[in-house]
C-alpha cells in the first residue's frame, strides 16, 4: 500500500470563513446605529427625513380621525381607539405629543360625554396641525369610514414601499406601523358594511 500525503492545507483563511465573516459584517453594518454617510454639513439624513415625513403623515391622519369623530359622534366608539393608535405612531416617529393628551382624554371619556370629548379632541388636533383647516368629512357615516379606510390603506402602501430605503430600526418601525395601518383599513372597511 503506497503512502499518500494529505492534500496541501492553505496557510490563509478558508473560503467558508471568509464568506461567513463577510456575511456577518454586512449583517452588523445593516443593524448598526451609526450616522448616515450622507449626513454632511448639517443636512438631515434620509432616515431623518423619512421619520419626519412619517410623523407628519400620522399627525394628518389623526386629524382626519378627529374630524370624523366630530362630524359623526355615533362612530366615536369605533374611531377613538384607532385614532389613539395613530397618535402613538406619530409619537413613535418623533412627532409632537400635543395630540396625545386629547386622544387619551377622549379614550377615557364615558359614553355620555363622548360628544364633548370628541369636540375638544378635534379642536386640539386642528390647533396642533399648524392652524390648518380641518379635513373635510363625508356627510354619510359609511362614506366617512370608507374615506378613512382609503387614507389608511394609501399610507400603509406608501410606507411599505419606503422600507427598502430605510436603515434597520426605522425600517422595522415603519413595517410595524404599515401593518397596523392595514389592520385599521380592514376594521374601517368592516365597520362601513
Amino acid at each position: 500500500m503506497p503512502f499518500t500525503l494529505p492534500p496541501r492545507i492553505p496557510s490563509g483563511p478558508r473560503r467558508r470563513s471568509l464568506l461567513a465573516s463577510a456575511a456577518g459584517a454586512a449583517l452588523l453594518a445593516g443593524c448598526s446605529d451609526s450616522p448616515d454617510s450622507a449626513n454632511t454639513a448639517g443636512s438631515p439624513s434620509a432616515a431623518d427625513r423619512a421619520r419626519a415625513r412619517a410623523a407628519r403623515d400620522s399627525a394628518a391622519l389623526a386629524a382626519r380621525y378627529a374630524a370624523a369623530i366630530a362630524a359623526h359622534p355615533a362612530l366615536a366608539d369605533l374611531l377613538r381607539p384607532l385614532r389613539t393608535e395613530v397618535v402613538r405612531h406619530t409619537e413613535a416617529f418623533g412627532g409632537s405629543g400635543q395630540a396625545s393628551a386629547s386622544a387619551s382624554a377622549s379614550a377615557s371619556a364615558s359614553p355620555s360625554d363622548s360628544a364633548s370629548a370628541s369636540v375638544s379632541a378635534s379642536a386640539s388636533v386642528s390647533a396642533s396641525a399648524s392652524a390648518s383647516a380641518s379635513p373635510a368629512v363625508a356627510a354619510d357615516p359609511k362614506a366617512a369610514l370608507s374615506d378613512l379606510a382609503a387614507a389608511e390603506r394609501a399610507l400603509a402602501d406608501r410606507r411599505t414601499k419606503a422600507l427598502l430605503e430605510l436603515p434597520g430600526e426605522l425600517a422595522r418601525l415603519m413595517a410595524s406601523v404599515a401593518a397596523a395601518g392595514a389592520a385599521h383599513a380592514f376594521l374601517l372597511t368592516e365597520g362601513a358594511k
